[in-house]
């Protein structure tokens, strides 16, 4: 019997090995990162999650194991420390929230600000005496304590940024949009743009050297998989770092194959092609987890926004609250309701994305609902009542079938806006045609955001299609009943 504990403690421990999950940020060289990360360790690898704030979010709630990260963003960003603390003082303050930081991979990328060559400005002191000059930033930049804010007073820059995706900023630099943008220092386009990276004459910027940060129980609870990322330790320099982001960005390589350079394998050449990527590996994936997301959400938002809209029409008085309620949630932006959720529900991915997706499909349904049974005239319901029927049999046998036509129309509408709006649950890890879309705004990659687009697009269309084949049939049918 020894050696059947044996067996079924190796499963045990095996089991928990492959629940290792590794996290990645939205930009090009956290996606490399985590796709290391994953293969060194075994490990599932939930890309393009967002900001700093879901990504521990995630890690306190066990959404995910570990993800890269950079010292400065822990010190500004997660446990509020002075510029330039140690690794041991990070690790004293991040244990308080289960969380420890380790494994320096073996780079700075520390921020910087850069501009065309042709401009006449070499420090950041430089740019403190033109105003003209327009500074496109990131979002995450203009926000973060070590970012816009604190480089404003530390230069006393006068000019005032507009936001801006950093996949974005490169292209909007070049063309003369902008004229100054944030970068990081193993940006690959830096080169690709004949950009000046301008000195921080004042020491404003600490260094930001590239480590894994990670819930304080994975060494103990998965330890090969933590071996396997120990020995990631020191092993990407900046070479090899500014040489996978360029693969990925400039070589139209995927993500995978920039991580395959840093086991020496030479990624396929040639650039990336639409019915390649349309229709890749992980198509039938996204599919299901799409088909997923809006079919469950949408079954929710048709159990409980049905009752809600006969309540809105039984009940004067209520009406105006249920309604007012649906439509006030339909206003709030998608990321924010999103984040949100993930603090309310404690964790990203399916639950929250769910949740949010019920709550944009209900304000069709309830309006629609109320809507048609507003339209029963009076005749009708006195008729009903002249032949004895009881009010929920009026409204079961008369009244609902006659606003029939009206609650599909709102279902129909609920459905085709879900499958658009769960492209954004891709950025909270839910999966689905967004994390293509996620993808190609990290890399300002085209055939990838098409990628991603043209097939929410078509599943809208075949939603659509399918409700009005269904209400034609509806009505055929209903009118058959008639005669």
């Amino acid at each position: 019997m020894k050696w059947l504990a044996c067996l079924l403690a190796c499963a045990c421990a095996a089991q928990a090995e492959d629940a290792v999950r590794v996290g990645s940020k939205r930009f090009t060289e956290s996606y490399s990162l985590g796709e290391i990360a994953a293969r060194a360790a075994g490990a599932e690898h939930k890309p393009g999650l967002g900001n700093t704030g879901i990504l521990v979010a995630a890690l306190k709630a066990g959404a995910i194991d570990v993800y890269p990260e950079y010292t400065g963003t822990i010190a500004a960003e997660i446990v509020r420390l002075p510029r330039g603390a140690s690794l041991g003082e990070l690790n004293s303050a991040l244990a308080a929230q289960g969380l420890a930081a380790g494994v320096r991979l073996g780079f700075n990328n520390t921020y910087a600000l850069a501009l065309r060559e042709e401009q006449a400005v070499r420090t950041l002191s430089d740019l403190a005496r033109h105003p003209q000059l327009k500074l496109g930033l990131s979002q995450e930049f203009l926000g973060r304590a070590d970012g816009w804010p604190g480089l404003k007073k530390a230069y006393g820059l006068p000019q005032q940024p507009v936001g801006l995706d950093h996949g974005l900023a490169y292209e909007a630099l070049a063309a003369g949009r902008i004229d100054v943008t944030d970068v990081y220092s193993t940006d690959a386009k830096i080169a690709r743009y004949n950009l000046r990276v301008l000195q921080d004459d004042r020491g404003y910027f600490p260094r930001y050297d590239a480590l894994l940060l990670y819930r304080a129980d994975l060494p103990q609870r998965a330890p090969q998989a933590w071996s396997a990322l120990k020995a990631l330790e020191g092993r990407i320099d900046e070479a090899l770092m500014i040489r996978m982001n360029a693969a990925a960005e400039l070589e139209g390589k995927s993500f995978a194959q920039a991580a395959a350079l840093f086991s020496g394998e030479a990624p396929p050449g040639g650039q990336r092609r639409l019915l390649a990527t349309l229709f890749g590996p992980d198509f039938w994936r996204l599919t299901r987890e799409h088909l997923v997301l809006v079919g469950a959400s949408l079954a929710a938002s048709i159990a409980v926004g049905i009752p809600l809209g006969i309540a809105a029409a039984k009940l004067p008085s209520a009406a105006q609250a249920i309604l007012a309620t649906v439509g006030v949630i339909q206003t709030i932006p998608s990321l924010a309701l999103f984040a949100f959720l993930i603090a309310l529900v404690g964790t990203i991915g399916l639950a929250p994305a769910l949740l949010a997706l019920f709550l944009y499909a209900l304000l069709p349904i309830v309006r629609n609902t109320h809507a048609g049974l507003a339209t029963v005239s009076v005749g009708m319901r006195q008729a009903a009542m002249a032949l004895g029927l009881e009010p929920a049999q009026r409204l079961r046998l008369i009244e609902l079938p006659l606003a029939a036509p009206s609650i599909l129309a709102g279902v129909k509408t609920s459905a085709v806006i879900n499958v658009g709006t769960a492209t954004i649950a891709a950025f909270i890890g839910a999966g689905g045609y967004g994390e293509r879309i996620a993808s190609g705004l990290a890399l300002n990659d085209n055939v990838t955001l098409l990628a991603g687009a043209i097939p929410a697009a078509a599943l809208a269309l075949l939603v659509q299609g399918a409700f009005e084949f269904g209400e034609r049939r509806f009505g055929w049918m209903a009118r058959a009943r008639a005669r």
